[in-house]
């Protein structure tokens, strides 16, 4: 009997102690799992509150980056005052600006002079009436008319081949063009337009079949169809059957999308585009008219005429539908760094000819 009571009490003791640890091994699970949801729960707050920091930041560059655009139309407007009919590359317009601190603008704010000192600007402005503009492939001469311009149809082609691209791709580009319009709001915006230029006339609608393409095949025509979108962005060219994104990359720096056909400065204008729109202007001739168009700029077509002479083309009409010394479109480039915040933005801007007065046309941030 001792010998079994002896063994009893062991077992006992081995079964109290098996509790105990049992019971240790749960209340250290618990402060685990307590510790890991109560990590979790201060991870999300620190998440929360580093996205609403990082939405304040973002906001705040966002009103940095339209203040420093407000003072850029200021910029365009104030020149256009001193030099009403001229845009040249020598302007106050045309000077970036490198990476600077905002508080070498304003100063350093006493409540706000941290952010002030964090924030950095860079910003230049481009005459968009410098690149050759695809809106110019359609023209309307009167109201309720699309014609495919047949002068820009073939300045387009040479720019193509100039860079390197399938020159044919012109007239598909011109057709989408065409379509994309049909549905606009502002298709018929620049009537008026000198029909010489122009294919023959057919009222566009709703509804309406493109077949109206003298010189161009039927295939494209009907590859047309299914544009249906307004084209706001070089890279709309990706829509087009032919284009590759190298092709778009080697077209980017000539060509723009404008709300309206636009005439292209001569003033700032690029060897390639002068070459493209000017006939019989090879591209070794317009490097020579940009090198002398360094030294001094176009005041009127009178000069432009003079300095195409200059460079060895002559007979050339300058059609004011087509060549110009003044621009109303620009491009507005700004970066701001705010911080861990950064906006990267491109602006399009209108400028009235007569009052001189800017608009913002469209924004677009690059992510």
């Amino acid at each position: 009997m001792g010998a079994h009571s002896r063994r009893n009490t062991r077992n006992k003791q081995y079964a109290a102690r098996r509790e105990r640890g049992a019971a240790i091994i749960t209340a250290l699970l618990v402060m685990a799992l307590a510790a890991i949801l109560v990590s979790g729960i201060l991870w999300r707050e620190q998440v929360q509150v580093r996205r609403i920091e990082n939405q304040r930041l973002l906001g705040q560059a966002q009103w940095v980056a339209r203040g420093a655009l407000d003072w850029t139309r200021l910029v365009l407007h104030a020149e256009a005052d001193t030099l009403p009919s001229v845009t040249y590359l020598g302007g106050l317009w045309s000077t970036p600006v490198a990476r600077t601190r905002l508080s070498h603008f304003i100063g350093n704010m006493d409540d706000d002079g941290a952010q002030v000192g964090s924030t950095w600007l860079t910003g230049t402005v481009e005459d968009a009436e410098s690149r050759f503009n695809l809106r110019s492939l359609v023209s309307n001469p009167s109201p309720g008319v699309l014609e495919l311009n047949v002068t820009q149809l073939q300045a387009f082609q040479r720019l193509l081949q100039l860079v390197g691209v399938d020159g044919q791709l012109a007239s598909k580009t011109a057709l989408y063009v065409r379509a994309g319009l049909s549905h606009s709001a502002t298709r018929f915006e620049n009537a008026g337009t000198s029909s010489e230029t122009s294919t023959s006339a057919q009222p566009q609608g709703e509804g309406a079949d493109f077949t109206d393409n003298p010189g161009l095949d039927d295939g494209a025509d009907a590859d047309s169809k299914a544009a249906s979108l307004l084209m706001t962005d070089p890279d709309a060219l990706l829509d087009i059957p032919g284009f590759t994104p190298a092709a778009v990359a080697r077209l980017r720096p000539f060509i723009t999308v404008l709300p309206n056909a636009t005439p292209v400065n001569m003033n700032t204008a690029s060897a390639e585009v002068l070459s493209a729109i000017v006939p019989e202007m090879t591209l070794a001739k317009a490097q020579a008219f940009v090198a002398r168009r360094q030294t001094v700029f176009f005041r009127n077509m009178s000069d432009v005429s003079l300095a195409l002479e200059a460079a060895g083309v002559e007979g050339v009409t300058l059609d004011s539908s087509l060549y110009d010394v003044n621009t109303s479109y620009f491009l507005i480039h700004g970066g701001v760094q705010h911080d861990r915040a950064e906006v990267d933005r491109t602006t399009l801007v209108w400028r009235d000819p007569l009052t001189h007065a800017t608009r913002v046309v469209r924004v677009q941030d690059q992510l």
